[in-house]
């Protein structure tokens, strides 16, 4: 049961309808001062809403004001238009990831499982090695050659001075 200060604020809120609206009425002793005071007090309320503004928040005040809008919006479902949910949330781009290394694993065995049939055009042989230890104790020397393309290649490494009979021709 509401007291007769609960009932007077939602009378002058406009807030009582039907039998217990006029169950008030009848309680009044004066109605027209009581209708008075009801004019007098929107008026300050119109007043105050027009010239008095929100004083400044701090930063706690703040963030217990921005939590407390968050819980009532969501207790009443509503969602900021900015707060659209996302299509890639953590459960999506686990899912599209292993789909993904699946996808991959799958690829790969295909891609194993074929064997080549011919040796490849970048093969080649190493047809002999000759190391002079006596002119040369560091140097190597490796021949190169290409089956395709009928080209031979040679190496040499750590030549320290060409021998007396060499010629270029």
């Amino acid at each position: 049961m509401k007291t007769f200060e609960e009932k007077w604020t939602a009378w002058i809120d406009g807030e009582l309808t039907g039998e217990e609206l006029a169950r008030f009425e009848e309680s009044l002793s004066d109605k027209t001062t009581a209708e008075a005071e009801k004019c007098d007090a929107r008026k300050i309320g119109a007043l105050l809403k027009e010239h008095l503004s929100a004083h400044a928040l701090n930063n706690e005040d703040f963030f217990n004001n921005q939590l407390r809008e968050t819980i009532e919006r969501e207790s009443e479902g509503r969602h900021r238009p900015d707060e659209t949910p996302t299509w890639w949330s953590i459960g999506r781009l686990a899912w599209v990831g292993s789909t993904a290394i699946a996808i991959f694993a799958v690829c790969t065995f295909f891609v194993m499982k074929q064997q080549p049939a011919t040796p490849s055009d970048y093969l080649t042989e190493i047809l002999n090695t000759q190391v002079d230890p006596t002119t040369n104790p560091g140097a190597t020397t490796s021949v190169l050659q290409t089956k395709k393309d009928k080209v031979t290649v040679l190496w040499v490494e750590g030549l320290q001075q060409l021998p007396a009979d060499y010629a270029a021709k």
